[in-house]
C-alpha cells in the first residue's frame, strides 16, 4: 500500500481547456520514449522504487528541452524565462552604457564629447530602453520562471504564448536599440511629446516612427505575458492553495498583471493616434486643425504613472519572499500587505496628472491629483513597515540578499520622501523639468527595482543556476553599488534646486553646477562598476563547484522544492497545500512530493500535463495538457514584427504581405496547439481522483484568457472614446460648424447587422451544443458574413458623409473609431470561419466546443463595442 500524503485530498469538480498537439513535428521530445504506464495511477505502489524510477524517466522524457538547433523551439517556462531574463539584462547593460555617455557629457561644462543631436538620441534611448525594455519586461521574465515553481505547477497554462511574447520582445528591442547605430534613433525623450514629434518639420526622419511602432510591438509581448500570468495565478494553483494561502509574490503578480491590462492599452491608443498623424497627416495633435497635444499627455501618463508602480510592486514582491526567509518567520501582516498592494495598484491610476501640474490645469484638478499623489504613500508605507516589523520580530540571518534588501529599503524611502515633495503642486512648479526630478526618479526606480532585483538574483540563483553566487563578490558589488548610487544621484537634487534643467546637452561654467555634475558622473561610474561585479559573478565559470544544496536558504515556499540539478518537470508531483509556508509547516512535505504521493506523479500517456484548479478555493478541476515545443511562435513573432518594421518605412505592400503571413502563422499555431480532442474523457491523477482532460466555457483557462484579453482590448477602445469626448469638451462646436456627422442611417444599419451577427454567434454556440451540428455551421457562416457586412456599413457611414480626416480632428476621430470597430468585426468574422473549419474537420463537436464558446465570449465584447461606437458617433452630434 502507498503511504498517504500528509494532507487529505480535496474533492474533485469539472473545468479547464487546452491540449497538446502531437502532430506538430517539433512537439515530441528527442529520444526514444520510455515505456508508458499501463495501469491507473491509483493502483500503483508509490513506495516501490522501481515504480518511481519509471515514472521519473517518463516525466523527464516528456518535459525534456529540445536539443541542438531545435532548442530554440522550446516553450516551457524554464527555457523561455531564462531567455527573457537574459535578454532584458542585456538591454539594461546597453542602456547603462548610454547613461554613462550622458554622465560623461555632463561631467564638465561646455563639453563636446557628444554632439547635441547625438546626445538627444542617447538620452532618449537610455530612458526608453530602461523603462520599456528592462523595468517592465524583467518583472514578466522573472515571473515566467518563478511563478510556476511557487504555485507547484508544471508550467503556465499557455507556454507558447510566453514564447511568442519573448520573440516579440527580442525583435522589437533589437529594432529600437539598433536604430542608434544608423543615426536614426528617436531623439525627443522617452515621452515623445507632440507636436514637436508629430510634425516632420520638427523631427524629420524615422526616429519617432521607430519609437512608436517598435514599442507598440513590444507592448504586444507585455500584454501577452500579463494574460499568461493572470490565468496562471488564478487557475494553476496547487490543490488547497486558496487565495488567502497564495505566496505574496503571486498576489503581486496578479495586481501588476492587472495593472498592465489597464495601463498599456491607453498608450497603444495614443500610439495609434500619433502614428496616424505622422503617416497620414491626421491632425489629432495639431492645434491649427482642432487637435490638442494635451490628449497625448493624458493618454501617455495614464500609462506612465501606473508604470512606475508596475515596476515597483514586483520588486516589493521579491522582498516579500526574501524577508521572511531570513527573518526565520512568516511575514507579519499578510492581509495588510495584500490590501496595500491592491490599494497601491488602484490609487496609481488616479495620479497621472501628477506629471501635468505645469500645463495650466484648473486649481480644483491640481488639488485633487495632489491629494491622490500624497495618498498613495499610505499603502506604500504599509508595505515598508510590514518588512521592518517582520525583521524586528524575527531572528535575522545576514546575507548578501539581505544586504541588497536593506539598501533597497533605504534608497526607496529617500525616493518616496522626494516623491511626496513633488506631489505638492507649488513645489512641483519649482522643481518640474529640473534635475531634482531626475534624482527622484532614479531613487524610486533603482532603489525600488534594481536593488531588490539583485537581491532576488542572489537569493534564487541556486535554483536558476544550480550553484550559489559568491558571498564575497556579492558584498563587494553591494557596497560599490550602494555608495556609487548615492554619490551619483543624490547631488542631482541639489543641482536641480539650483536650476539645472533636464534634457540639456551642456551648460556654461560659473553657475555652481560644475561640482555636483562631476560628483554625479564619478558616482555613476562607481555604481556601474559595482553592477559589473554582479554580472561577472553570474557569468564566471562555476562548473568545478559543487551543486548548491537543496532549499539553499531553508525557505518555506514551494519554489524551493526544485532540485539544483534542473529537471524540466518543474515539480515531481503536484502537492496539496494547507499552509502559506508548506516546507516549514507541513510534515514530510518534501518527501511526499519527491516520492510522487500527490497528484500527477507520472506521465503515462507521454504528454505534458499540469492541474487546473478553481479560482477561489483551488479545488482540482481538470488535467491540462499544455502544448510542447514549436517554431510557429517564432515565425508568428517574426512576421508580426515585419508588419511594424515595414510600416515604419512606409513599405505598404510588404506590410500587407507580412500581415497575411503573421495571420497564417497564428492560425496554424492555434489550430495545432489548442482545444485538441483527447483520446479519453478523464484521467486518473492519483489519490483516487479522476479529472476531465477537456472542458469548455467559463471553467476553462482558454475562456479566461479570452475574457482577460478583451478587458485589455476594451480599455484601449475606451481610450479612443475618451479622446473623442476630450475633443468634445475643448471645442465650442464638435463637430465644427459646416461639418456634418456620419448621420443616423448607416451607423444604425451597421449596428443592426452587428446585432444580427452577435445573435448568429450565440445561436451557433447553442445549436452546436444541442447536437444540431448543421444548423450550428450555418449560423457560424452567417455570423461571419454578417460581421464583414457590418464593418463595411460602419466604414461607409463617414465615407458617405464626406468626412475628410485630414481637414479637422473631428472627422479624423470619427474615422479612427470606425476603423477600430470594423477591424474587430473582421477579426470576429475570421474567428467564426475558423470555428466553421474546425467543425467541418471534426475538431469542434457538441461535446468538445471550446472554440465556439470562446468566440461567443469575444462577440459579447464586440456587440458592446459596436453599440458604444454607434452611440458615440451618431448621437453625440445631435446633442452638441
Amino acid at each position: 500500500m502507498s503511504k498517504a500524503p500528509s494532507t487529505p485530498a480535496p474533492r474533485a469538480s469539472n473545468a479547464g481547456i487546452d491540449a497538446v498537439d502531437r502532430s506538430d513535428p517539433a512537439t515530441p521530445p528527442y529520444t526514444d520514449p520510455p515505456q508508458p504506464q499501463t495501469i491507473g495511477a491509483s493502483h500503483v505502489d508509490q513506495e516501490d522504487p522501481a515504480v518511481r524510477e519509471a515514472q521519473e524517466k517518463r516525466l523527464i522524457w516528456v518535459w525534456d528541452a529540445p536539443k541542438g538547433w531545435k532548442y530554440w523551439s522550446a516553450v516551457n517556462n524554464t527555457e523561455v524565462g531564462v531567455w527573457y531574463t537574459s535578454t532584458a539584462f542585456i538591454f539594461m547593460l546597453f542602456a547603462g552604457v548610454l547613461g554613462l555617455m550622458v554622465r560623461v557629457q555632463l561631467g564638465v561644462p561646455d563639453n563636446d564629447f557628444l554632439t547635441a543631436s547625438f546626445y538627444n538620441q542617447v538620452y532618449t534611448l537610455h530612458g526608453t530602453v530602461m523603462m520599456f525594455l528592462f523595468a517592465v519586461p524583467i518583472f514578466e521574465a522573472m515571473a515566467i520562471i518563478l511563478l510556476p515553481e511557487m504555485l507547484g505547477a508544471r508550467d503556465l497554462p499557455f507556454p507558447r504564448l510566453s514564447a511568442f511574447g519573448y520573440w516579440c520582445f527580442l525583435i522589437g528591442g533589437v529594432f529600437v536599440c539598433g536604430s542608434i547605430f544608423f543615426d536614426s534613433a528617436p531623439a525627443s525623450g522617452w515621452f515623445m511629446y507632440p507636436p514637436l514629434t508629430t510634425q516632420e518639420r520638427f523631427t524629420p526622419g524615422y526616429g519617432p516612427d521607430i519609437w512608436l511602432l517598435g514599442l507598440s510591438f513590444i507592448e504586444v509581448a507585455s500584454i501577452a505575458a500579463a494574460v499568461e500570468l493572470i490565468v496562471g495565478t488564478l487557475k494553476c494553483r496547487p490543490p488547497g492553495m486558496r487565495l488567502n494561502l497564495m505566496p505574496l509574490y503571486a498576489w503581486y503578480v496578479l495586481v501588476v498583471a492587472g495593472m498592465i491590462l489597464f495601463a498599456f492599452p491607453p498608450l497603444i491608443a495614443g500610439d495609434i493616434l500619433f502614428e496616424m498623424e505622422r503617416l497620414f497627416n491626421w491632425p489629432f495633435f495639431d492645434h491649427e486643425r482642432g487637435g490638442d497635444p494635451m490628449l497625448w499627455q493624458h493618454l501617455f501618463w495614464i500609462f506612465g504613472h501606473p508604470e512606475v508602480y508596475i515596476v515597483f510592486l514586483p520588486a516589493i514582491a521579491l522582498l516579500a519572499m526574501i524577508v521572511p526567509t531570513f527573518a526565520r518567520r512568516p511575514i507579519v501582516g499578510y492581509s495588510w500587505i495584500v490590501l496595500a498592494a491592491v490599494g497601491t495598484g488602484f490609487l496609481s491610476f488616479g495620479l497621472w496628472v501628477h506629471h501635468m501640474f505645469t500645463t495650466g490645469l484648473p486649481s480644483i484638478s491640481l488639488g485633487f491629483f495632489s491629494a491622490a499623489s500624497e495618498a498613495v504613500a499610505i499603502p506604500t508605507g504599509v508595505q515598508i513597515f510590514v518588512f521592518i516589523a517582520t525583521l524586528l520580530v524575527g531572528r535575522v540571518i545576514f546575507s548578501v540578499p539581505m544586504l541588497f534588501v536593506s539598501g533597497a529599503l533605504a534608497i526607496f524611502v529617500i525616493g518616496g520622501l522626494t516623491g511626496v515633495m513633488v506631489a505638492l503642486a507649488p513645489f512641483d512648479w519649482q522643481a518640474h523639468d529640473t534635475y531634482f526630478v531626475v534624482g527622484h526618479l532614479h531613487y524610486v526606480l533603482i532603489g525600488g527595482m534594481l536593488f531588490p532585483l539583485v537581491a532576488g538574483l542572489y537569493y534564487w540563483w541556486p535554483i536558476l543556476g544550480g550553484r550559489a553566487l559568491s558571498d564575497t563578490l556579492g558584498k563587494i558589488a553591494f557596497w560599490m553599488m550602494f555608495v556609487g548610487f548615492n554619490v551619483g544621484f543624490f547631488p542631482m537634487h541639489f543641482s536641480g534646486m539650483m536650476g539645472m534643467p533636464r534634457r540639456v546637452w551642456t551648460y556654461p561654467g560659473g553657475l555652481g553646477l560644475d561640482l555636483p555634475n562631476l560628483v554625479s558622473t564619478i558616482g555613476a561610474f562607481i555604481f556601474a562598476a559595482g553592477f559589473l561585479v554582479v554580472v561577472a559573478d553570474i557569468v564566471r565559470p562555476r562548473g568545478h563547484l559543487p551543486l548548491a544544496r537543496r532549499n539553499h536558504w531553508n525557505a518555506g515556499t514551494l519554489e524551493w522544492i526544485s532540485e539544483p540539478e534542473d529537471k524540466g518537470w518543474g515539480v515531481r508531483s503536484i502537492p496539496i497545500i494547507s499552509s502559506r509556508y508548506p516546507l516549514w509547516d507541513q510534515p514530510n512535505f518534501l518527501d511526499d512530493v519527491d516520492k510522487g504521493r500527490f497528484y500527477l506523479p507520472d506521465a503515462e500517456e507521454l504528454k505534458r500535463e499540469t492541474l487546473v484548479t478553481g479560482v477561489l478555493d483551488a479545488e482540482p478541476i481538470q488535467v491540462l495538457r499544455v502544448p510542447g515545443p514549436t517554431f510557429m511562435t517564432m515565425w508568428a513573432a517574426i512576421f508580426l514584427g515585419a508588419v511594424f518594421i515595414f510600416a515604419t518605412f512606409h513599405w505598404w505592400y510588404m506590410t500587407i504581405a507580412a500581415a497575411v503571413l503573421a495571420t497564417g502563422a497564428i492560425l496554424v499555431w492555434v489550430w495545432r496547439g489548442t482545444a485538441v480532442i483527447p483520446e479519453k474523457r478523464e484521467k486518473d491523477v492519483g489519490l483516487g481522483l479522476s479529472l476531465p482532460l477537456y472542458v469548455s466555457g467559463p471553467k476553462a483557462v482558454g475562456w479566461w484568457a479570452m475574457f482577460i484579453t478583451m478587458v485589455g482590448d476594451g480599455t484601449a477602445f475606451l481610450s479612443l472614446i475618451f479622446g473623442y469626448f476630450f475633443y468634445l469638451t475643448i471645442h465650442e462646436q464638435f463637430p465644427p460648424t459646416g461639418v456634418e456627422g456620419p448621420g443616423l442611417f448607416w451607423p444604425f444599419a451597421a449596428l443592426a447587422v452587428f446585432a444580427a451577427a452577435w445573435v448568429a454567434t450565440i445561436a451557433a454556440r447553442r445549436t452546436n451544443a444541442a447536437g444540431q451540428v448543421l444548423t450550428g455551421r450555418l449560423c457560424m457562416a452567417l455570423g461571419g458574413a454578417l460581421s464583414l457586412a457590418a464593418g463595411t456599413l460602419l466604414l461607409w457611414a463617414p465615407y458617405a458623409a464626406g468626412l475628410d480626416p485630414v481637414t479637422h480632428v473631428y472627422p479624423a476621430t470619427v474615422w479612427i473609431i470606425a476603423i477600430w470597430t470594423a477591424v474587430h468585426a473582421a477579426v470576429g468574422a475570421l474567428m467564426l470561419f475558423y470555428c466553421l473549419a474546425r467543425s467541418l474537420v471534426g475538431h469542434l463537436t457538441p461535446e468538445y466546443d471550446a472554440d465556439i464558446q470562446n468566440v461567443a465570449l469575444y462577440w459579447h465584447f464586440m456587440a458592446c463595442t459596436a453599440f458604444v461606437t454607434v452611440a458615440t458617433l451618431s448621437l453625440t452630434p445631435l446633442a452638441s
